[in-house]
């Protein structure tokens, strides 16, 4: 069993993501960041960042102690090496994965986040700011796009824990002023990743969690 702490935001969807997509049973435990739960103590202990998502595996590979582990992408990359799913197991299309999972860590996520902040939450709308996070989402929205265009996915021709990583911040583009058909080879992709029954299961938990 794995616990999941876990909020409805793009990172807190990867690991329902790969949770559905592998059958591993687990529990939700909903950190409510609207609210300051991920300042609790006892979720401090597990993600010192105090930053979602959170798992604890109680069924670690070396028999020991329950593990705790933060962080989405270390996360992503522990279950795909515990399950040995979802990670190409050659060495070049396991280095091409973990390249676009960290590409996702480093540049999509902090980027299109930053577009979402200034964009919608800041208390102040600073024009520059809001130019330049929609103009670097879009720079990256068509990386991704180049990528995929003789690709079914990111890795290759298997889903993998860069798709589960990078996926999530998609959903949001009309948020970040993107327009998808100006992608149309993220377009595909996406539309291929919405249709997974996994991906509609694990989007299911928002109306369980978070339903507003």
């Amino acid at each position: 069993m794995i616990d999941l702490y876990y909020w409805t935001t793009p990172n807190g969807h990867k690991i329902s993501l790969f949770l559905e997509e592998a059958g591993l049973p687990y529990e939700v435990h909903p950190v409510n960041i609207g609210q300051g739960e991920q300042f609790k103590p006892d979720f401090l202990k597990i993600a010192p960042n105090n930053r979602i998502p959170a798992i604890v595996d109680h069924q670690p590979e070396d028999g020991g102690a329950p593990l705790s582990l933060f962080e989405s992408g270390a996360i992503l990359l522990y279950l795909a090496e515990k399950t040995g799913q979802f990670l190409p197991k050659d060495l070049r299309g396991r280095q091409e994965a973990l390249q676009w999972l960290f590409w996702q860590m480093g540049g999509l996520g902090p980027m299109a986040g930053q577009n979402h902040h200034f964009s919608h939450a800041a208390p102040e709308k600073v024009p520059y700011a809001i130019k330049r996070y929609i103009d670097e989402t879009a720079r990256l929205y068509g990386v991704l796009d180049r990528r995929l265009a003789d690709r079914d996915f990111v890795a290759g021709s298997e889903y993998s824990i860069a798709d589960m990583a990078i996926y999530p911040w998609i959903v949001s583009y009309k948020k970040q002023s993107q327009h998808l058909q100006d992608f149309p080879h993220v377009q595909r992709w996406f539309n291929r990743i919405q249709a997974r029954p996994a991906t509609e299961r694990a989007y299911a938990i928002v109306q369980r969690v978070n339903p507003s």
